[in-house]
């Protein structure tokens, strides 16, 4: 369960920002990966060297996997579950370029630069699963990819191939596939930000009870078409003031976001929020906070500037509850 969307202010700058949902209790640190940078495609055995430097969270495991990044380009990626829907290629078909799914992040990140750059060599590539050491499955998954453009992308692997669907949204959640979740939308059409006005009913006065009418019927449920929904609504009419960018950002993500213990899987452990995220791809930077720590905290790709790859810290902080008197 995740969620995840891209907004553009009004200067033009775009931010990719997610939640991580989780049922399997994760300890993720934020990586920044340099140019040149070499490593091995399980797959084939061949040597990848990447052309980009990014910055990228994900988990040790003791293999790195991404879960969300951006390159220098401004190309920002982010994988999300698709349970039930995922498909990916059992055999190499010889003539493609074949890619693990827990590597895709990695691979995008270091070889491409914006959504047109992918969109041109993505039927040159196959996703061939690869089962991870978190799950001992091979995780289900698909990409939201997005430039500094505000172009953004969907890629699916599905019985039908790799699919790859234009964003106009730029919302994504989990199973359906994309495509049904833009459907479902037009079952919205009545949500509006402006209050309901009353209504007559065979004589009788109807008002509305207090502010809000305008929302009714908006779903509450954490559900991934429910969660689409939600932050496609709120994205497309929360006011966006470019000096709070920032905080509104993370104020949307607030309303998909799952506390611990209210939605419970078949395995009795609790799927929750763990992260959230919102990247500035023009800038390469990272504003994250967690499960247990409210502060967000940045990070940006200049932090480091190495051969290999470097770890800027854990994303798990300590909880800072400063007292008001000392607060600046």
């Amino acid at each position: 369960m995740c969620t995840a969307l891209s907004i553009q202010t009004k200067n033009k700058e775009v931010f990719l920002g997610r939640t991580l949902d989780f049922s399997f209790e994760l300890d993720p640190s934020i990586y920044v990966t340099p140019r040149d940078y070499k490593w091995l495609n399980k797959i084939n055995n061949e040597e990848i060297i990447n052309k980009y430097k990014f910055i990228a969270i994900g988990e040790e495991t003791p293999k790195i996997i991404f879960t969300d990044g951006v390159n220098e380009s401004g190309l920002g990626v982010a994988a999300l579950y698709f349970q039930g829907e995922a498909h990916y290629q059992k055999e190499l078909s010889g003539n493609k370029v074949p890619v693990g799914s827990i590597d895709f992040i990695a691979y995008l990140l270091g070889n491409y630069s914006s959504t047109s750059d992918v969109l041109l060599s993505i039927n040159k590539l196959e996703i061939i699963g690869i089962e991870d050491e978190v799950t001992n499955t091979i995780a289900p998954l698909h990409w939201f990819v997005v430039d500094k453009t505000g172009t953004g992308v969907v890629i699916e692997p599905t019985k039908k191939g790799l699919e790859v669907t234009y964003n106009p949204i730029n919302v994504l959640a989990n199973a359906p596939d994309f495509k049904w979740h833009l459907t479902n939308l037009r079952n919205y059409l009545n949500l509006s930000p402006k209050q309901k006005s009353e209504a007559i009913w065979e004589g009788v006065m109807l008002k509305p009870f207090g502010q809000g009418s305008g929302t009714y019927s908006l779903p509450g449920d954490y559900t991934s078409p429910s969660r689409f929904v939600r932050a496609a609504y709120l994205k497309s009419f929360t006011q966006l003031e470019d000096e709070s960018i920032v905080n509104t950002c993370f104020n949307i993500l607030k309303s998909v976001s799952i506390p611990k213990g209210v939605v419970i899987t078949d395995r009795n452990t609790s799927d929750y929020t763990q992260y959230t995220a919102f990247i500035n791809l023009n800038e390469a930077a990272y504003y994250f906070n967690t499960y247990n720590n409210g502060d967000i905290i940045k990070a940006s790709i200049n932090d480091a500037d190495s051969l290999e790859i470097k770890s800027l810290g854990k994303l798990k902080q300590k909880p800072n509850f400063p007292l008001l008197k000392n607060y600046k």
